[in-house]
């Protein structure tokens, strides 16, 4: 097998004496992600890849319905280097299709299907994509984006095309209501149109056979600098990192099991709920909306041997009695991502699975969406309180003073840097944010310039401190406020406003908005359910302020920008008081 290595002098990675049984290098293949899926089919054509509301889906199936969906593609006219929009929850047509992309050369970009009109234009502006696949639930909006931004072709499909006969029971648990398609609408193409268009099309004839370094996914971040931008990630990205996160797991993958209830437009559910089992030969099973009942069900009847989430996730499974009597001793690993853990909830949920005959405990992770996701995590071997864990095998990081490319002795706070197989190709159409972001060291090597503030211990281990980046982190998506006081700012009765992120037990962050109004006008209620409403109109739910906080001044900083750190103490100042 034609493989990809990375090698450096074990004396710079002193994690290496913690490592145990887990290799610090490895070998990685040299083809797309659709070969990896490709491969484990050959091997166990009749073991379940996917699961979705009861159904399974064989490795055999589910090749045969990613070149389905390629074929399908190729008859609307996509081709080898075009972006196609996947704008889905974790439902088994957004696998297919991201797949069946890769098949044929083209590249899947993934959105939240809960992003605003204005969001979504800007994601397929900055793509160039002409198509999109969403569920018919989102027709509504994706109709309002095409007033700003038309699409060749919308491909409209419902979480039932793919169950057969238990889709009552698909939409019921769904919970969502149907968006009436106009029928005059040209764009518009049925998901059994679309499949049923691919069957004229030989697809042996448009098969491209990508190489690791070739681009496969598109994923949205914010980047250092906080403004939305494409990431480009290669089909070498999602390999290594799928057998990164097996190697370091220290557990059995092939023919285990984990709950995907990260969403798949993120690094996190992409890359280790869906892709890392899909490569290794497991079984992923896709949770499209979260609600911790329904998890907690999922887990009861699944019996899942990996759960991994946000620790919002695992906050809501401690509230509730819904897991009270069960036994959890199927569990191989619990891993916890996408924002910080704090010290109170790991040894409260670390006791929650002793108390439910779990063997394992909660390791904490750490990465971004510019490596995929994960590149660091706790190992197997020790716990260390505070720390987000050891690195990758192949990958090495490195804390440099802020600003600078120069490491900083153990110990000292810096910026988290870090080099390996996931880490991007870059920003799509944004070279300055790549020259600061990826640069050459004087040992000659790229490095991600993370935009984190943390340290490094003589071990090795890493400590996350907190963004350099002016970020919030709410339930594990990344929200950030310069993008929504731009929109605040644009209602008529708005003078300027300030965005910041307050504690919260069960969010971790939420997102609160303080407001100036325009001269002349007064601060009311109304007001306040006037602008939120704007505010629904351009923002992402997720992203959506808790409230309007009315303010006749903002304060500011001796340069004279506003001083967003002073409301943060006072707002959280005030939050202890009120507990």
């Amino acid at each position: 097998m034609e493989a990809l290595k990375t090698n450096k002098p074990e004396a710079e990675a002193p994690w290496l004496k913690y490592y145990g049984e887990v290799p610090f290098h490895l070998e990685y293949p040299d083809y797309s992600i659709a070969d990896a899926v490709i491969n484990s089919a050959e091997k166990e054509p009749d073991f379940t890849a996917i699961s979705f509301m009861g159904k399974r889906f064989s490795y055999k199936t589910v090749v045969e319905k990613i070149d389905s969906a390629a074929a399908g593609f190729v008859a609307l006219g996509v081709k080898k280097g075009d972006c196609v929009t996947i704008c889905m929850p974790n439902v088994p047509q957004a696998v297919f299709c991201m797949y069946a992309l890769n098949r044929i050369g083209a590249i899947a970009s993934m959105i939240h299907p809960l992003s605003a009109v204005g969001e979504i234009v800007h994601y397929l502006k900055e793509v160039n994509s002409k198509y999109l696949l969403t569920l018919d639930q989102f027709y509504s909006k994706l109709a309002e984006v095409q007033k700003e931004y038309k699409l060749t072709r919308l491909i409209i499909t419902t979480a039932a095309d793919e169950l057969g006969f238990i889709k009552n029971t698909a939409f019921k648990l769904m919970n969502v209501k149907k968006n009436k398609v106009d029928k005059n609408d040209t764009s518009v193409i049925r998901w059994p149109e679309f499949i049923r268009g691919g069957k004229t099309v030989d697809l042996n004839k448009h098969l491209v056979k990508t190489k690791g370094k070739d681009a496969a996914v598109i994923l949205f971040s914010g980047g250092t600098t906080g403004v939305t931008k494409g990431i480009m990630l290669s089909n070498l990205n999602f390999n290594a990192l799928g057998l990164q996160t097996a190697t370091m797991a220290h557990a059995e993958i092939y023919h285990s099991s984990m709950l995907a209830a990260m969403p798949i437009f993120h690094g996190f559910g992409l890359g280790v709920c869906i892709h890392t089992m899909l490569e290794l030969g497991g079984t992923s099973i896709l949770v499209p909306q979260f609600n911790v009942k329904k998890y907690a069900d999922l887990i009861k009847t699944e019996k899942p041997n990996f759960i991994a989430g946000v620790p919002t996730l695992f906050e809501a499974i401690t509230r509730n009695p819904y897991l009270d009597g069960v036994k959890l001793d199927f569990l191989r690993g619990v891993f916890s991502g996408g924002d910080s853990l704090s010290i109170e909830l790991k040894h409260r949920f670390d006791e929650y699975l002793e108390a439910h005959g779990a063997k394992v405990h909660v390791r904490e992770g750490y990465g971004t969406t510019e490596c995929v996701t994960a590149s660091c995590l706790t190992p197997y071997t020790e716990e260390r309180e505070c720390s987000i864990g050891l690195p990758f095998p192949d990958t090495y990081y490195k804390i440099c003073g802020v600003g600078t490319n120069e490491e900083v002795p153990y110990g000292e706070l810096g910026e988290i840097c870090l080099r390996g197989p996931s880490v991007m190709i870059g920003y799509l159409n944004h070279p300055e944010e790549n020259a600061n972001t990826l640069r050459k060291h004087t040992d000659g090597q790229i490095w991600l310039h993370t935009g984190d503030l943390g340290s490094m211990d003589e071990d090795g281990f890493i400590y996350f401190k907190q963004r350099i980046k002016r970020m919030i982190i709410t339930s594990g998506y990344n929200v950030y406020p310069s993008q929504l006081e731009n929109i605040i700012d644009g209602h008529e009765a708005v003078q300027m406003s300030c965005v910041i992120g307050v504690k919260d037990s069960y969010k971790m962050q939420k997102v609160l908005a303080y407001v100036v109004p325009r001269e002349g006008v007064e601060p009311s209620e109304e007001l306040r359910q006037q602008i939120l409403a704007y505010c629904r109109k351009h923002i992402a739910k997720y992203a959506m302020p808790y409230t309007i906080e009315f303010r006749k001044e903002l304060p500011k900083t001796l340069v004279g920008k506003i001083a967003y750190t002073v409301l943060e103490k006072e707002a959280n100042a005030e939050l202890e008081q009120d507990n």
